[in-house]
């Protein structure tokens, strides 16, 4: 039995076929949740499980990426947009930057895009959450250095996360050490 839907992942193809997978049902968990589209970050953020795939990502991500300097850069801009047709209703997808993350025997995801929303909107909907819990498969992402909302399907193998537009350019460089990213 395949523990892991795409891993390893082998080839830019594979890697394509992940990226389509993660917009999908990141989509579907968004209007889930809030029975609309939000608006997508444009970051994409690819879960290894194995250090060989680990590896043969990162030779991927730095020929299909802008190199950076700073040594905290989590994600790297694409040369090219990676584009996902619409399918259905789901939107046209154009991610500008990839990260590539190291792998962890304990997550089963392909992982994750980011939405977000006007920061008073957002601010409402965290309070609502906090208060209420009433949000379909929406929780309160439990790291103190990240203020975002957590979406979630157990049956559903990607995340994704909401939160404000400020936020979703902030988390493209490593801001604490609790997670060892």
């Amino acid at each position: 039995m395949r523990l892991y839907r795409f891993s390893p992942i082998s080839s830019k193809e594979e890697l394509i076929e992940a990226i389509k997978h993660i917009h999908i049902y990141s989509y579907i968990l968004c209007k889930s949740s809030f029975w609309e589209y939000l608006e997508n970050s444009w970051n994409i953020w690819i879960f290894c499980h194995y250090e060989e795939e680990f590896t043969f990502l990162k030779s991927i991500r730095e020929e299909i990426t802008f190199s950076s300097e700073n040594p905290n850069q989590k994600y790297f801009e694409l040369k090219s947009p990676i584009i996902i047709e619409k399918l259905w209703d789901i939107p046209e997808g154009i991610y500008t930057h990839i990260y590539i993350r190291k792998p962890d025997p304990y997550r089963h995801y392909v992982w994750d895009l980011d939405f977000y929303l006007d920061e008073e909107i957002y601010d409402n909907t965290k309070k609502f959450l906090l208060q209420w819990n009433k949000i379909k498969n929406a929780r309160l992402f439990d790291r103190p250095d990240l203020d975002m909302i957590e979406l979630y399907n157990p049956d559903i193998d990607a995340l994704a996360y909401v939160s404000t537009q400020k936020m979703t350019k902030i988390v493209r460089i490593k801001q604490s050490d609790i997670t060892k990213l």
